[in-house]
Formats: structure tokens, sequence, C-alpha cells
């Protein structure tokens, strides 16, 4: 873990990123990626994250306990700091990496340490102290694990030996596949839109968007079938979007077709309706810019480390007064407070303690579930007609078990893979994940370059992936499953590995 963290600085310090071959032969020069952090300025980032604004949160008057969870809340943000600003200064683009230590380092470390130092928490810890100390020390835990992953996936060896080691053909984006995903984008807009009233309901608030719903009669089916609404109603239009974004800045021939132009326009206008920040939630609109950002920026290592770097300070600033159009102007009652600590201890940022809430659920007497929460997630589209027993989604069933009001609690994935298989297989549910996020980086950054095809499906995916992580990390799973599966629908889709002139993007 120790070394990670040191060979990731070293990235960034001793030398840049040797230039790809096809970025010398499309240039006529060799490039390397630039940078808005020079040297001086690395060693004031790193502590920053990692020890002053820490120790800043630390030091603030407060009514907390500094007991062993307290200690323990530190020791994870200033770890999630060394990890976050790794990754914002080495010389190689990681997105999915990236994203996991960004979501860890405001919702799991900053925001529950200034939690800690009030003694305030947005929702209700029930159970004793101990398993709060618990929930800190297993999030710890699945940190170092995720680290594990990823250096098991950087020591992975090579290819066969004596052997060339050959690149797969990439996965491309069809055309005329591509056409049927913007009809099929348009018409489930289209359907959403009728459905909950008219275009004019998505630019009042959530609180109306809610009530359409209700009025339509789709809660009636269940979450299974407002999930299913929405996400043929958002994420084909998205997904979209970002494959003729991607084609446009990489084709010559495509900036020259008024067609394509007029179809980008038409998707723009259709997502600035259905994905704008009024009517979604505030991780909703996060995946689409992240995903919009770096479809637009593919090759930008500075892009990609102002973006992280300033995502810290819209989370510690903006977010927790992001939430504005969520209730319309009689239920809306803005917060007043005169530090800066409050907003996060009175806001969305509840995944430490609702990860204990969870450890006092199960060992009040269900246990763990042995599968049966991911099985619920992975067949949420299974109506309850059919599966009495079908699980509700861990948020809300402990939500319920509490005794809340409002049952829409986030359930992390720590949370998600300690109910179901315990400690252990939560740490090798983070393992993999660390694997997975390290091959997939790896595999991105050799493909999303200037000179790679326009219909290139990996620089499309790979930026949607890491800006719907910061949904699958904060939970609840059945809950991000619906648009998960559309997704995917809408990948295969347009996926092909045909690469002639007929049938890609070019």
């Amino acid at each position: 873990m120790g070394a990670s963290v040191a060979t990731d600085i070293r990235e960034s310090t001793v030398r840049p990123a040797p230039p790809h071959p096809d970025e010398r032969k499309s240039w006529g020069r060799v490039t390397t990626p630039r940078t808005l952090l020079s040297r001086a300025l690395s060693v004031p980032m790193a502590l920053g994250f990692t020890v002053f604004l820490p120790l800043f949160v630390a030091v603030q008057p407060g009514d907390g306990q500094h007991d062993a969870a307290f200690w323990l809340q530190l020791l994870l943000t200033m770890y999630a700091g060394a990890r976050l600003s790794a990754m914002v200064l080495t010389s190689r683009r990681k997105l999915l990496q990236g994203s996991f230590w960004l979501f860890v380092y405001m919702a799991m470390g900053v925001a529950p340490l200034a939690q800690a130092v009030l003694g305030r928490v947005p929702t209700p810890v029930v159970g004793p102290r101990s398993d709060l100390t618990a929930a800190i020390g297993l999030v710890l835990l699945g940190c170092a694990a995720f680290d594990v992953g990823v250096l098991l996936a950087r020591h992975r060896p090579a290819g066969r030996a004596g052997g060339s080691q050959r690149e797969p053909r990439p996965v491309m984006a069809h055309r005329r596949r591509l056409q049927v995903l913007t009809v099929v984008a348009f018409l489930g807009s289209a359907a959403l839109i009728v459905k909950l009233g008219g275009p004019a309901v998505f630019f009042s608030s959530r609180q109306e968007i809610i009530a359409g719903i209700e009025e339509a009669g789709v809660s009636q089916d269940g979450q299974a079938g407002q999930a299913l609404l929405r996400g043929f109603g958002t994420v084909p239009a998205l997904l979209a979007l970002l494959l003729y974004t991607r084609w446009l800045i990489t084709s010559k021939f495509a900036r020259r077709k008024v067609s394509i132009i007029v179809t980008w326009s038409a998707l723009v206008a259709l997502n600035l309706i259905v994905n704008n920040p009024i009517s979604n939630p505030r991780y909703w609109f996060l995946t689409v810019m992240f995903s919009l950002l770096f479809t637009v920026f593919p090759v930008s290592a500075a892009m990609y480390r102002v973006a992280l770097s300033m995502a810290v300070v819209i989370a510690l600033l903006v977010f927790p007064f992001a939430d504005r159009f969520r209730y319309d102007e009689k239920n809306y009652k803005p917060v007043e407070t005169t530090s800066f600590l409050e907003p996060m201890a009175l806001k969305d940022y509840d995944q430490i303690g609702m990860f204990a809430n969870t450890i006092t659920f199960s060992e009040s007497g269900p246990g763990h579930s042995y599968g049966r929460q991911l099985a619920g997630s992975v067949f949420f589209a299974v109506p309850r007609s059919v599966w009495s027993s079908k699980p509700r989604d861990t948020g809300v069933m402990v939500g319920q078990w509490m005794g809340t009001v409002n049952t829409n609690l986030s359930s992390p994935i720590w949370a998600e893979l300690w109910i179901d298989f315990g400690p252990l297989g939560m740490g090798a549910g983070l393992l993999g994940l660390g694997y997975a996020s390290a091959r997939v980086d790896r595999r991105y950054a050799k493909r999303a370059r200037r000179s790679s095809p326009p219909g290139s499906l990996i620089s499309t995916v790979v930026p949607l992936v890491a800006g719907y992580s910061f949904i699958l990390l904060r939970g609840p799973l059945l809950q991000a499953s619906g648009r998960i599966a559309i997704a995917g629908m809408c990948l295969a889709l347009v996926a092909t590995y045909r690469q002639d002139k007929a049938t890609s993007l070019r």
C-alpha cells in the first residue's frame, strides 16, 4: 500500500509517461501530457490533502468525542488524502481509481471527520459506539484491499513468455446501430416527458417529478417500474450524446456532415430537458458532467488533474447546498450556518453512519444474507408479483428497521458487501474492484488517444463508468441497477468488432 502511493507519486515527479507512437505519427513530434501542476506544487498539494485539511477539520471546536472512532476516522481521511494526491499528481489518467479515491476522501473521510468533530450526523447512528468504530475500521480495511488489487494488476504478467503480445481489436460503435440508439433515446425520453406532463415539469423541482410519477401511476408498479421509466428516459439520451460528441471531436468527416451536427444539437437539447440538474439527483448530474468532461477532453492530463482537484472544492463548498431544486419554494429550507463544517454534518454524507447502522441491524438478529441482497440488485427487474420475497434495497431495509420517516438512505459498497458476505467477502470484493479498476484504467490510457478511432467505445464507456461510480459507491445497489442494465443494453446494441468504413464511425 505504501509502495503504491510512492509509485504513483514517482510517476508524476520523476518523468512523464512515454509518448505513444501513434501520437508521434499523427502530430509530427513527440508529445507528452501537459500539466498545470509543476513539481513545486506537488508537495503542497499532497500535504494539503493528506495533512493540512484533515488536521484543520480535526482541530475545529465541537461536541464530538475524541475516542478510538475519532482517531480511526482521522487516519482514514489522511490515508484517502494520500491516495487522492497520488491520483492527481500521476502522469497517467486513472479515471476509475481517481473517482474511487475522490469519493472515499470526501464521503468517507472529510465529511465524517467533520461530523465526528461536531458530534452531529445527518442520519442517526442507532447502535453502540463500538459499531461505528468497527465501520470505520472496515472502511479502512476495504481501502487497503482496493490498493492490494491495484498492486496485483500492476504486476500481472504481460503475456506468454517468448511470444509477442498482440493488442486485441477494439470494440467500436456501429454507425447504423448508433442511429437506432438515437431513435430509442428520443422515444424513451419522449415517453418520460409525456408521462410526467410535459417539459415544464423538468424545470420545476425533483418534488414535482416524484409527484408526476405518482400521478402517472408508475409508483404503483414498484421501484422497478420507476427505475425503468426514468432509466429509459435518461440513459439512452446521455449515451447517444456521448457517442456523437466523441465522433464530432475526433472526426473531420463528422464535422462536415450537417446531419450529424443537427442530430448532436437535438441530443443536447434533449439532455437539457431530461438530464438537467433541476430534476435529477445530484449524483446523476455529477455522472453526466464527469462523463461529458472526459469525452470532450479524452487525452488531457491537465484537465484530469484540475477536475479531481476542483471536485474537492466543489464537494466541500457547493455539493452540500446543491439540493436547492429538490423541493419547491414552499418546502425548501435553506441551511443557515456560520461554519463550513455544519453542512457536511447536516446533509447527505451519511455513508459511514449507515454502514454502522447496517452492522447494528445485522447483529441484532438477521445476520448476513449470503448473496440475497446482491441477487435482488442483479434481478431488479423481476416484479414482486412474481418474486414475492424479493429483497428491498439495503438502505430502505435498514432505514425501516431504524424507524426513520425518510428511507431514501445510502448504503455504500462496503455495507452492501459486508451484509452479504461478511468482512472477508467485503475485503475480497474491494480487492477485485481495485484489480478491475487498474486494468481498465491501463487499457483506457492506451486506447483514449488523439489518433484512436472515432468509434472507440472504451473512450466513451470509461468516463461514463467513472462518473456513475459515485452512485455505485454510495449505494444502494438496487437503486443503481436499473440504469446499469439499460446502459448495458444500449452498449450491446451499438457495439461491433467490424471496422470497415461501411459500419464504423469515421
